[in-house]
Parts: structure tokens; C-alpha cells; sequence
């Protein structure tokens, strides 16, 4: 199983999009809250087009409560462009669960969950020092299919 949890979404297209990668990749959508948008936003189901419905979503009033059950969905992966660690240098075909964390668009993860899982950041390979980050929905359908890759059988 595959979970991609975004932590305080602020861009609509961004989480349409990555319930479209997650419903193609089998994995579940974790939205931890405040979002900046509503679901109920057309916008919302516009980006996920018809098969938002479809999406395995689960939505968290906020961080402490999705940590708090974080070690039950599996091996955590948290995403930054303060990274140092490829993305291609982490297991994510080990077996288990793969559970990939991204931040909000405009500023990422908070700075205590940068400490406490220090680890477990990986982030996107960028050859241009002119590019300061990918798109969020970007980096979510580059994750899912590395995963994907990795786990492929021969």
C-alpha cells in the first residue's frame, strides 16, 4: 500500500491532481487540515475530473492526529527541497507500507517535523540551480511511480 499525505494543501489543482495519481497508483490520499480551499470547490473535483468520487481519501483535522497513527500506515518519507538525501537513494520497494509526505506548496513541512524526522527527508534531484522547487502534484506523481518502479517485478 501506498499513502501520499499532504499537509496543509494550499493550491486546489495540486490536490486534484494527486487523486488522480493516487487512484491510477492504488494509493490512498491522506489531507491533513487546514486546507486552503474547500473540497467542495469545483475547482477541486475539476483538477481530480470524474474520478475524484473514486479517490480513497481520508481527510485529519490536523498533524498531531494523523502522527499519532502514522507508525500504524507504514515507513514514513518526507519530502523537502532542504533534502539531502535522492529521492532515488531511498528503499521505497521495500516491502511494507510507503507512506510519502509533502508539505504546503508555499512554504513545506514545519521546522519541528524537519527535527523529529530529520532521517527520513528525501527530496527531487534538480540539475538547474535556477529552479527552486517542483510543482506539488509534480513531485506527488514522481514519488508514486518511483515507488512503483522500485516494487516492479522482473
Amino acid at each position: 500500500m501506498i499513502h501520499v499525505v499532504l499537509v496543509h494543501p494550499e493550491i486546489h489543482w495540486n490536490t486534484g491532481n494527486a487523486g488522480r495519481t493516487c487512484l491510477a497508483a492504488g494509493a490512498t490520499l491522506h489531507l491533513i487540515e487546514p486546507l486552503g480551499f474547500s473540497l467542495d470547490e469545483r475547482q477541486v473535483r475539476r483538477a481530480g475530473l470524474d474520478y475524484w468520487e473514486h479517490v480513497d481519501l481520508r481527510v485529519w483535522k490536523d498533524w498531531d492526529t494523523f502522527e499519532r497513527e502514522l507508525s500504524t500506515l507504514g515507513t514514513p518519507y518526507f519530502f523537502s527541497t532542504k533534502a539531502t538525501r535522492p529521492l532515488w537513494d531511498a528503499p521505497l520497494g521495500s516491502p511494507g507500507d510507503i507512506v510519502l509526505i509533502f508539505g504546503r506548496e508555499t512554504g513545506g513541512l514545519p521546522g519541528d517535523v524537519h527535527e523529529r524526522y530529520h532521517d527520513r527527508f528525501v527530496g527531487m534531484p534538480m540539475l538547474s540551480p535556477r529552479v527552486r522547487s517542483l510543482n506539488l502534484s509534480t513531485t506527488v506523481g514522481i514519488a508514486v511511480y518511483e515507488v512503483l518502479r522500485q516494487r516492479r517485478q522482473p
